[in-house]
């Protein structure tokens, strides 16, 4: 099924593994780049969207160790959200506010319950834009701004919703990388390298391409969005995108993957990952964001869950689904931003099997 769009030219090329239990399938097939060398088992992709379940791993690690609070307040560590106001209307003027009635907490990030987001709301995505912070679209190009500044200019902007009231994508999980630094006085990656990566055997996963022969070349349809002979990933970020920044190889996601399956595996507690993969959302939430998550789709904490399944996508060309019933994982990698890919494709990749 697949191979038909290798051969076709609709993709570059891909990787997918399928697991269950100690039995794991890979078919790789294709090129890095429409004119490139040939695809390897250990191609290396821009995974986007698989950082966020990784930067959620991360945070319950600090809870399991009482370090981080689920339900404190996160002003002591991110002042900057220390006083939101949020905007007396969802779609009123942007100096129409009101203060927020509760403190934002690490559930909310978590959650993506915070008040901000992928937002509907013209005004609030121009000054999304005009203060660089990149929280909306495909991760390229980068923000150039540091972690401190980055903040600093987030905090200005009024939330839309109320903390705890609604369901908005991907922004959570920027201000959780910048939390989980803070709280470890340590880089983002140093402490996922040496919590997640490493304990797990992820060696090629970071925010910058470990070997730049071995990295894909993404494209926005037929168009190349980031050529692996220059890419952005060949340097370290000036702010590590907790969102969607990773690099990683389908056997480091797979390590994850199982890690989650396994209750923790020794990274995480059985307790922290049956949190980060139940639904976390009430009936309205779930109903409200139905046209981004799908129908019956909730949100735990990174990633979805609905009909039995848990798993996430990246919007650069990666989908993940892992069936605990039965211990299945399906990993599809590409190179396709996700939203170019013809129709039928994306049916048939998407699909229950996946």
């Amino acid at each position: 099924m697949l191979s038909e769009y290798v051969d076709t030219g609709v993709l570059p090329g891909l990787i997918s593994l399928v697991s269950r239990g100690d039995e794991t399938r890979v078919d790789v097939l294709g090129k890095l780049a429409f004119d490139g060398p040939e695809m390897q088992r250990e191609s290396l992709f821009r995974v986007a969207s698989f950082t966020k379940p990784i930067v959620a791993a991360a945070a319950m690690i600090l809870v399991d160790e009482l370090r981080l609070s689920m339900d404190a307040p996160v002003d002591e560590l991110l002042p900057e959200l220390a006083h939101p106001v949020v905007l007396r209307q969802p779609d009123g003027p942007l100096d129409d506010t009101v203060p927020a009635e509760r403190p934002i907490t690490l559930r909310d990030l978590l959650t993506f319950r915070h008040g901000l987001g992928e937002s509907d709301h013209p005004a609030l995505r121009e000054r999304e834009q005009e203060l660089e912070l990149r929280t909306f679209g495909p991760p390229v190009p980068r923000t150039r701004l540091e972690p401190d500044e980055w903040m600093r200019r987030l905090g200005t902007l009024p939330l839309q919703y109320q903390p705890g009231e609604r369901w908005m994508y991907s922004t959570g999980s920027h201000v959780l990388g910048v939390l989980i630094a803070r709280a470890t006085r340590e880089p983002l990656e140093t402490f996922l390298r040496a919590r997640i990566f490493e304990p797990l055997g992820m060696r090629d996963t970071g925010f910058t391409a470990s070997d730049p022969a071995r990295l894909t070349t993404a494209y926005l349809g037929e168009d190349v969005l980031d050529a692996a002979a220059d890419s952005q990933w060949l340097v370290p970020p000036s702010f590590p995108d907790a969102s969607g920044g990773l690099i990683s190889t389908v056997d480091d996601f797979h390590a994850f993957a199982r890690m989650l399956l396994a209750d923790g595996d020794g990274v995480l507690s059985p307790a922290a990952v049956a949190e980060m993969t139940t639904d976390q959302l009430t009936p309205a939430q779930r109903t409200a964001a139905a046209d981004f998550l799908g129908p019956d789709t909730g949100w735990g904490y990174g990633l979805s869950v609905g009909g039995g399944r848990y798993g996430w996508a990246g919007g650069l060309g990666t989908l993940w689904s892992t069936t605990p019933a039965d211990g299945t994982i399906s990993i599809l990698l590409t190179q396709r931003a996700l939203w170019t890919w013809p129709e039928a494709l994306f049916a048939e990749a998407n699909a229950p099997a996946w």
